[in-house]
């Protein structure tokens, strides 16, 4: 399935009719991701960390209802679309469908439009991410973590223009999700270094997206930003709770063994991970996670 190409206006407006309200947000978003992105089954399934024969259910069910495209409100859809954008750019992230991120934003560009504050903070949020796409990788393929990231490489004129849209955001003073993800993903361009990262503030912000939109992933990103702020054993004492709910999550895994390595358990850091090679298929997330995992003496 290829990529439907459509001037921006129509994409938003298909977006809009498989964001029917009859169906689940998931369902809603999965539509939109299969119909107009060009994202298998089996892409869509990962992203929702869901079995692929279930995600195909789901979506045999979403095109019988969605064909009942009676008038719709935009203010209705409008969450399920923004979802889909972030969705689309996480999707395209990576270096092999780089296209779908150039595209989320395109399209983001054009809904984020004042009045829209939470639209305005996703634009922000990619922008952000987006200008450190160069530095993600060594020229290996190789996964480059933010701490070891070369600042230099990111794109200085979307992080100034990712902090703009954010702050015409924030102006609005209606605080959502997006924005607030935008902030910490402002907290990590503006540091001048790692160290200088202000871990605090962004556990603070994590902690506020908690209230928000609780979830078990959230709680993850909260714990590692208190790892780095107090130590990786108040980082690992909130990481283990979490392994009943995110146990075939494969950072919840990574994430675990960090914590174990910067606390010299080698032999547990190395059996998380191998728990952890084992849930990803991503050549890049592998070849570092062996890496990490021979440090360790596994």
């Amino acid at each position: 399935m290829t990529y439907v190409q459509l001037p921006p206006e129509d994409q938003l407006r298909l977006m809009y009719t498989c964001c029917h309200p009859a169906l689940s947000l998931e369902a809603q978003i999965a539509l939109t991701l299969h119909t107009l992105a060009g994202l298998s089954t089996a892409e869509i399934a990962r992203a929702f960390l869901v079995d692929k024969q279930d995600m195909a259910e789901r979506l045999a069910v979403a095109r019988r209802t969605a064909k009942d495209d009676r008038e719709f409100s935009e203010h209705d859809r409008t969450p399920a679309v923004l979802t889909v954008l972030y969705l689309l750019f996480n999707e395209g992230y990576s270096a092999s469908r780089s296209n779908l991120a150039d595209e989320a934003i395109r399209l983001a560009r054009v809904i984020a439009k004042p009045g829209r504050p939470e639209a305005l903070g996703l634009l922000a949020l990619m922008l952000l991410h987006h200008a450190r796409r160069h530095a993600r990788l060594t020229p290996e393929g190789d996964l480059v973590t933010l701490d070891e990231q070369d600042r230099s490489r990111w794109n200085r004129t979307e992080i100034a223009e990712g902090l703009q849209v954010l702050d015409a955001a924030e102006k609005h003073e209606q605080r959502g999700p997006y924005q607030i993800q935008a902030a910490i993903a402002a907290c990590h361009v503006t540091a001048p270094s790692a160290s200088d990262t202000d871990w605090l503030r962004i556990a603070e912000l994590y902690g506020l997206l908690m209230r928000l939109t609780p979830s078990p992933i959230v709680e993850l990103n909260r714990a590692v930003a208190i790892g780095m702020a107090d130590g990786p054993g108040a980082g690992l004492a909130l990481v283990e709770p979490l392994t009943a709910s995110l146990g075939s999550y494969h950072l919840l895994h990574a994430t675990r063994a960090e914590f174990l390595r910067r606390l010299g358990r080698h032999a547990e850091a190395a059996q998380a991970y191998t728990q952890a090679l084992a849930l990803t298929n991503s050549p890049a997330e592998r070849r570092y996670l062996t890496r990490r995992l021979r440090e360790t003496g596994g």
